[in-house]
């Protein structure tokens, strides 16, 4: 899995309440990937946890590359703040996804090149 090239600008679109979110550097851009469970043999149809670019650049920058999270939040150019709450969401979405038996789908939606 993986993605060459970038830099990746992602922020998440909606029409919220508050000041708009602050696009959050990624430099790995993931494939759209789906992982689904298989129980006895069968695959399973339920809804999937979307896990999204940004949580999964933290998830990829703190747990596989071993960067503080200082480290982590600077190369995204978010605050530590941020970078953890991306890091909570998205373990608990991946944990959700493990205990519920749902597919996990990666999707690389709403990124566009450089600043």
């Amino acid at each position: 899995m993986g993605g060459y090239g970038g830099p990746w600008w992602w922020r998440e679109r909606g029409s919220r309440r508050g000041r708009k979110p602050k696009p959050r550097f990624i430099s790995f851009l993931p494939r759209e990937v789906t992982f689904i469970p298989y129980v006895g043999g069968v695959e399973v149809d339920k809804e999937p946890v979307i896990l999204n670019p940004d949580e999964l650049e933290a998830l990829r920058l703190v747990y596989y590359l071993g960067l503080t999270q200082d480290e982590a939040a600077q190369k995204m150019e978010i605050s530590r703040g941020t970078l953890w709450r991306l890091l909570s969401s998205g373990r608990r979405k991946i944990i959700s996804a493990l205990i519920e038996g749902k597919p996990i789908s990666v999707t690389p939606h709403n990124l566009k090149l450089g600043p």
